[in-house]
């Protein structure tokens, strides 16, 4: 039996008046790909930023209902601690301009008032490189800047960076889209490793990836989640027209 990780009980979020999120009910397995798209403006990045309590960040940001990470409400848990179990990666590439590559991955470590040994860095930066699928490319230059290293190398970097923390999940923000093709496909190649150790949720704006990367699929629409189903099932056979709409095009 699949063990939910992350579900929601009539989760709503706001900006000041405006309700952006209206009432998901989500249920997210653990070790799952689950794409979350739908056209702009319908609250799917901000569902995204909920899970790790991202969203209540910007002024005049609320959000009410239930968030649950194995069956724990993280509203009722310290941020802190939130952001170590769910970790985010962001629309653009974003290492730390003034740190080394070793350093961005162990920067969350740093942050957070963590004392280790140096040997303990060490093996956490190899591990986690790895992980991130960036380790032979970078072995011999760790020292070097992070924005040193080309767009998709640089977004890598950044998931390596949130792994490094051991989170239980992930958190993609269009993760790609500031990527060329060839990028892409190596962070979409990525995905399929990772899930072996974490949960992943993805926000993308590209229905093909959507397909390509993830078990199941969550289309938003003006703030509902209108349809959540198995990937291959709601690509070919979608149960709500607004889904069949979108996904074929008629609106974007």
């Amino acid at each position: 039996m699949e063990h939910t990780i992350v579900r929601t009980e009539k989760f709503n979020a706001y900006f000041g008046a405006n309700h952006v999120v209206k009432d998901v009910n989500i249920s997210i397995p653990k070790n799952n790909v689950v794409a979350v798209m739908g056209p702009s403006g319908c609250g799917k990045t901000t569902f995204l930023r909920c899970i790790n309590r991202m969203h209540e960040l910007i002024a005049g940001a609320t959000c009410e209902g239930e968030m649950l990470l194995n069956n724990e409400d993280v509203y009722d848990m310290h941020p802190i601690f939130v952001r170590l179990k769910i970790g985010m990666v962001f629309q653009r590439p974003n290492p730390f301009p003034n740190l080394s590559i070793y350093d961005n991955v162990i920067a969350g470590y740093k942050l957070n008032g963590i004392k280790m040994a140096k040997a303990e860095k060490d093996k956490i930066v190899e591990n986690s490189l790895s992980r991130a699928a960036l380790w032979n490319e970078v072995k011999d230059s760790l020292h070097k800047k992070g924005t040193f290293l080309s767009g998709g190398q640089q977004q890598r970097l950044c998931i390596a960076r949130a792994i490094a923390m051991e989170p239980e999940v992930l958190l993609l923000d269009e993760p790609t889209s500031a990527l060329d093709p060839i990028s892409t496909a190596s962070v979409e190649e990525l995905l399929f490793e990772l899930k072996k150790n974490y949960t992943l949720i993805i926000v993308t704006h590209n229905m093909q990836q959507a397909a390509r990367v993830s078990d199941r699929t969550a289309f938003f629409y003006l703030g509902e989640l209108v349809e959540y189903d198995d990937t291959k099932q709601m690509f070919t056979n979608p149960k709500d027209t607004r889904t069949q709409n979108y996904i074929t095009g008629r609106f974007s």
